[in-house]
């Protein structure tokens, strides 16, 4: 199994002894599944194997008549969000079934998380990139202290090369979280805890890839 559809509930710490010491470790709390499959792509039907799972309730007014009907062949009522994995077990999962945390999760294991970074609006570029500022406010300087500086030649190349870093829309994007620990799987309550941060707010969704 590729991965699983999630939400992330918020960050935590717990405590780990060893032989030698007790560490605090920060860690992030996911609500992973129950996931439904609603769909099984095969190369015979759809030219490439997938699976496709839901996972997330969703009223049924604010879903389409389309979609009402794909989730009535998988028998279950209507999701939020919707994602196919390529790379499974070919024939172990059938339309209509249920997986839960515990069928891909053990403690120890290391995953990949998915999310869509917090959105921060436009900002500049001391937030967006990292700049030091112009400087001192001296010598004429005057409201300069966090402003990008100069950003082309005049007389060569007469132009401002794209790509250059400026102030813009910042967050919002896709981003993917590599090498956290499941530090705890707690399958009664369908939630883990790994290690470190997740991007996203609470309660946005996430992927989770094992």
């Amino acid at each position: 199994m590729a991965g699983i559809i999630g939400k992330k509930i918020g960050m935590t710490n717990i405590f780990q002894t060893d032989e030698a010491s007790t560490k605090q470790v920060a860690c992030t709390l996911l609500q992973v599944g129950p996931c439904v499959v609603t769909q099984v792509k095969t190369k015979e039907t759809d030219g490439y194997n997938a699976l496709q799972i839901a996972f997330g309730e969703k009223k049924e007014k604010n879903t389409s008549k389309a979609m009402l009907n794909h989730f009535k062949k998988a028998n279950t009522t209507p999701k939020h969000r919707l994602v196919e994995f390529k790379s499974f077990e070919v024939g172990k999962y059938q339309l209509g079934d249920v997986i839960n945390v515990n069928d891909i999760f053990n403690e120890g294991d290391v995953v990949n998380v998915i999310g869509t970074s917090k959105g921060k609006g436009f900002q500049g570029v001391v937030k967006r990139h990292g700049f030091s500022g112009v400087g001192g406010s001296t010598h004429g300087q005057h409201d300069r202290q966090r402003h990008p500086g100069s950003v082309g030649a005049s007389s060569f190349p007469s132009r401002v090369f794209p790509g250059l870093r400026m102030a813009g829309r910042t967050g919002g994007k896709r981003v993917k979280t590599q090498n956290l620990k499941v530090l705890k799987v707690m399958s009664e309550q369908g939630l883990i805890l790994v290690s470190g941060s997740v991007p996203g707010a609470n309660n946005s969704y996430v992927l989770i890839e094992k």
